[in-house]
């Protein structure tokens, strides 16, 4: 049987892996419960949908919409990868990560319902200053969200068992998609007939339930860690992240994987606007696609979840990885095809989009199991921050790109490199296969 930590080897370490076993039923149901109230809030702000329609609706220049749109990804990765790795020590020297978790997830439900707040109060202006207040915000939403995202996995590997990572997300994204499907499905389209309005609606609501989430994260029963309070200062942090990639090669590798599938999410804002630009789609299609788009999140996790508790996370990874590729292919096809039938069928990459948020767990659960728990921080910030930085490089540029040259060849393009991640992946190392591993119960680096 896996265990979250190595075999205790003294009486202190007994105790405290004793007091794991014993809560993890109960860290295991509020765990999944969080992730469920954090989906159903999610949907009502979804990246490749909500977000860039929001954008397009306030910005009155089209010119300027495609650059806009290609901001989002850049704010999103810089809040998942700067401010974790500058606070990974800090959060590695917390006797119970717990209070970071509630602390960034009460920050995400006041950043976001005050932002429905504005909205309303001012009566939904469109402006470009306003879209720049937005954008501020948004950066600081994402600040609260990397660093949430650094604890809720440093939490997992934990207090959940590596061999029960899977069921997990496959038990909190079966749950949570349908439920968010059908508070879409509820309030979503009267809100979005209504945009001068309704988006305060959309945006008040994300607050209210990532507030319910909060208390969730407040309900775990952590027990506190021994750890040094001494922390690292910023340009350590940085030395840190770039030792571990020195001195591991298969962090490396990953590293690699990491970065080649971020052209996913530079591509996650222009979707839509493909549609609509291309196929003449209306607004009202959002509904739909965000219904689809969580509907193919729970059938892809429903596939991955067991495979990764069977066979391990790295083999799922490389497959998602390869079948991220497909998206942005599709929708070049459906681009291309007579209107009748893309119109009609476009939805198809929307459903594919759905497996991103699939494989970034992945990427972080393959990312536990090969480093030591103490070291969990450090890895998970490294690997977020190798997704990041392309995204925070060349997003802008992408999305001025399309602007200029059109959706179809940028895609392709995209399409090309996220396959060469996946065939990148296949050189990683299975850890629960590899004698040494923490998942083996001793945890060495690969040297090359």
């Amino acid at each position: 049987m896996a265990h979250p930590i190595p075999p205790p080897t003294t009486a202190k370490q007994a105790t405290e892996f004793d007091s794991i076993e014993r809560a993890e039923p109960r860290n295991f149901v509020t765990l999944v419960a969080y992730q469920v109230v954090m989906r159903v809030g999610w949907i009502f702000k979804t990246e490749t949908l909500v977000i860039p329609a929001f954008l397009d609706f306030v910005v009155p220049n089209p010119a300027i919409r495609g650059l806009l749109r290609g901001t989002l990804p850049v704010l999103n990765r810089f809040g998942h990868s700067v401010p974790p790795v500058l606070l990974s020590a800090r959060l590695r020297s917390m006797g119970r990560k717990k209070w970071a978790f509630v602390a960034t997830t009460t920050g995400m439900a006041i950043t976001f319902f005050g932002l429905g707040v504005l909205w309303l109060v001012m009566d939904g202006p469109k402006s470009h200053w306003f879209a720049l207040l937005f954008l501020a915000l948004y950066a600081i939403f994402f600040v609260a969200t990397g660093i949430n995202h650094l604890a809720f996995n440093t939490i997992q590997g934990k207090l959940i068992r590596a061999t029960r990572r899977g069921r997990l997300m496959t038990l909190a994204t079966t749950i949570g998609c349908p439920g968010a499907i059908a508070a879409a499905y509820f309030l979503m389209e009267p809100w979005l007939a209504e945009p001068k309005t309704g988006f305060g609606y959309l945006f008040g609501i994300c607050g209210v339930l990532f507030g319910l989430a909060a208390c969730c994260a407040f309900a775990l029963r952590e027990p506190k860690d021994s750890v040094d309070r001494t922390s690292s200062n910023g340009i350590a942090v940085w030395r840190e992240s770039a030792g571990a990639l020195r001195r591991d090669g298969n962090l490396r590798r990953l590293a690699v994987v990491a970065a080649m599938f971020s052209v996913v999410l530079m591509l996650f804002p222009h979707y839509q606007a493909m549609a609509r630009e291309r196929l003449g789609l209306p607004l009202g299609n959002l509904l739909f696609w965000v219904a689809i788009q969580n509907a193919g999140t729970a059938l892809f996790t429903l596939l991955t979840g067991p495979a990764a508790d069977r066979r391990g996370n790295r083999v799922v990874l490389r497959c998602a990885v390869l079948a991220s590729a497909v998206a942005p292919l599709s929708a070049v096809v459906m681009s291309w095809a007579p209107l009748e039938i893309g119109s009609r069928f476009f939805w198809l990459s929307f459903a594919q989009l759905g497996l991103t948020p699939v494989t970034l767990k992945l990427l972080a659960n393959y990312t536990l199991e090969i480093c030591e728990r103490q070291e969990h921080p450090l890895y998970v910030s490294t690997v977020s921050l190798c997704v990041a930085l392309p995204v925070m490089l060349l997003s802008p540029g992408i999305g001025w790109l399309i602007s200029q040259i059109g959706f179809e060849i940028v895609f392709l393009v995209g399409s090309g490199v996220i396959f060469s991640g996946g065939i990148m992946a296949s050189r990683l190392i299975e850890p629960r296969h590899h004698i040494g591993f923490p998942s083996s119960g001793v945890a060495v680096t690969v040297e090359e």
